[in-house]
């Protein structure tokens, strides 16, 4: 799933709730419940969605694809390319 279908499926294990807003803020160290596997593009450096990945797949391990892209010149943000994070 994308990151906006991580946030909200975790936000449902956590609360129950599948209605209103989901205030879920996932950053390293978060323990997710329901996700196992995303689907996303690569993100801003500093951002809340490079933290997302970074708590889904560990920073190290996100930080060594980074590098692999800029070598294969692969596009990033909303345009770019994509990448599949599996633990």
């Amino acid at each position: 799933v994308g990151s906006t279908v991580t946030r909200t499926l975790e936000y449902y294990a956590a609360t129950g709730q599948s209605e209103g807003m989901c205030d879920l803020f996932i950053y390293p160290g978060f323990k997710f419940q329901m996700v196992d596997a995303l689907l996303t593009n690569f993100h801003l450096p500093a951002s809340t969605l490079m933290m997302l990945v970074s708590a889904f797949a560990g920073h190290e391990t996100i930080m060594a694809a980074y590098r692999k892209a800029i070598e294969l010149k692969f596009r990033f943000f909303s345009y770019g390319d994509a990448m599949l994070i599996e633990p």
